[in-house]
C-alpha cells in the first residue's frame, strides 16, 4: 500500500476491509443477488456469513460494478500527479 493520504478511506474502512479479508481466509462470504433501494437494480454483493444457532446472518460488505470499471473510475495515478 502507497503512502499517499487517501481522501475517502477512512480507519472504518480499513476495520472492514480486515474483516473482509479475514473472511474470505476462514471461507465466511458469499455473492448475493440484492436490490439496491435507492434505484431498484439488482447488484452482485459481498457479504460476509456468520452463524447464530441455527440461523445464519449476511453482512454486505461491498459491491461490484455493474459495467467496466475502467470506463466508470479515475485512479490515483490519473488525478494525482505528485505520485
Amino acid at each position: 500500500m502507497s503512502h499517499h493520504q487517501s481522501k475517502t478511506i477512512c480507519q472504518e474502512h480499513e476495520a472492514n476491509f480486515e474483516t473482509l479479508k479475514n473472511a474470505f481466509l476462514n471461507n465466511e462470504v458469499c455473492l448475493m443477488d440484492c436490490i439496491e433501494k435507492e434505484t431498484n437494480q439488482h447488484v452482485a454483493v459481498i457479504c460476509t456469513i456468520s452463524r447464530s444457532g441455527q440461523q445464519f446472518n449476511f453482512t454486505p460488505f461491498a459491491k461490484f460494478f455493474n459495467g467496466n470499471p475502467y470506463e466508470m473510475l479515475t485512479s490515483p495515478m490519473e488525478y494525482d500527479q505528485s505520485l
